[in-house]
C-alpha cells in the first residue's frame, strides 16, 4: 500500500509541476504581448508627433538609419520624414 500512496504522491507532484509550468508560460506570453504592444503604440505615437514636429521628425530619421538590420530598415523604405512646420506658438505665452 505504501508503493501505491508513493506513486499516487509523485502523480500529483508531476501533475501540480506541469501546472505550475503552464501559468509560467501564459504569464510569460501574457507579458510578452503586453511589451509588444506597448512598442506599437509608442511608435505610433512618435511617428505622428513627426509628422506634426520636424525636430522629432529628424530624430526618427537617424534612429532608422541607425537600425543595425537591413530588414528593419527596409521596414521603413517608403517612410520619409515628412517637412513638418514648427508648431503653432502657444497662446498663452505668445511664442
Amino acid at each position: 500500500m505504501a508503493n501505491t500512496e508513493l506513486e499516487r504522491a509523485e502523480k500529483r507532484y508531476a501533475q501540480a509541476k506541469a501546472r505550475l509550468q503552464a501559468l509560467k508560460n501564459r504569464e510569460a506570453t501574457r507579458q510578452r504581448k503586453l511589451e509588444t504592444r506597448r512598442k506599437v503604440i509608442l511608435g505610433g505615437a512618435l511617428l505622428d508627433l513627426a509628422e506634426r514636429d520636424s525636430g522629432v521628425a529628424a530624430m526618427v530619421d537617424r534612429l532608422i538609419r541607425n537600425l543595425a538590420r537591413e530588414q528593419d530598415r527596409k521596414a521603413f523604405a517608403e517612410w520619409s520624414a515628412p517637412s513638418a512646420t514648427p508648431p503653432p506658438p502657444d497662446p498663452e505665452t505668445g511664442s
